[in-house]
């Protein structure tokens, strides 16, 4: 989600665009890893931290959800405009595994080496990032959620949540609307907790996170996998939206003859 400088002996034409969350030139991955572990963590310290928080402070589920919304959409806003220009800001490995398979048919993106680093860096910021949260306000610092998110409309609502994440930034991409990343995905995301059943997690990394604490953002840890899969599935979905959506026409296309 971020742009990648140009090299310098090389003509800023020549140089490709990134896909979104391309590894901008010359970033170290160690760089780019710890970027995406400190990111994720941050992100499920504010979605854990903010439920917390919103739960102490009303009995109302709907204030509590507009807290931890809120929250999270500034917090997502404001870690995608930081760590962007180091890893990409991808935060989710459904987001890194898109960019790879993108790459491998040609694009710009995340190699296989980069994913080997990418996805587990997340996930484990996902799980310190819940442990974290749960210590600043004195909760047990693992305690497995118990709250069962497993009917299939959630299962639904997850793949919907998912595809129109990736379906978002990869059109971004497509459009050479990168620079708009920051406001546009917290911005769905922010929306996807109100219009979608599963108050979209889209995110397998946060989803593994957030089985690690029994609070108002928690996932049961049974839930976990099927979470996992359909994430996957509207990964799917939201590549194949934007290869439709935003198909490149032919070269002479539309042109009328004489």
């Amino acid at each position: 989600m971020g742009t990648a400088p140009a090299a310098e002996s090389v003509p800023a034409a020549d140089v490709p665009q990134p896909a979104p969350g391309a590894t901008p030139p010359r970033t170290p991955l160690i760089a780019c890893a710890a970027a995406e572990l400190v990111g994720t963590a941050a992100l499920v310290a504010i979605v854990v931290g903010s439920g917390i928080q919103a739960t102490n402070l009303t009995k109302d589920v709907g204030l509590q959800l507009l807290a931890n919304s809120t929250a999270t959409v500034f917090g997502l806003g404001v870690l995608i405009a930081l760590l962007g220009p180091v890893s990409g800001a991808h935060f989710n490995p459904a987001v890194t595994l898109a960019e790879w398979w993108t790459a491998r048919r040609g694009g710009a993106g995340v190699n296989a080496r980069e994913l080997a680093v990418y996805v587990p860096s997340q996930i484990v910021g996902a799980i310190m990032g819940a442990v974290l949260a749960d210590a600043m306000f004195g909760e047990p610092l693992v305690k497995w959620s118990t709250h069962d998110r497993s009917a299939g409309n959630l299962l639904l609502g997850e793949v919907v949540a998912t595809a129109g994440l990736i379906f978002l930034i990869f059109g971004l991409a497509r459009t050479d609307r990168l620079r708009f990343a920051p406001v546009a995905v917290a911005s769905y995301i922010g929306a996807a907790y109100w219009f979608t059943s599963s108050t979209s997690f889209a995110n397998p990394a946060v989803t593994i996170g957030r089985a690690f604490t029994d609070t108002f953002a928690g996932i049961a840890p049974a839930s976990v996998p099927a979470f996992v899969v359909v994430q996957l599935v509207g990964a799917v979905v939201g590549l194949a939206l934007v290869a439709v959506v935003f198909m490149r026409g032919k070269p002479g296309a539309g042109t009328p003859s004489a």
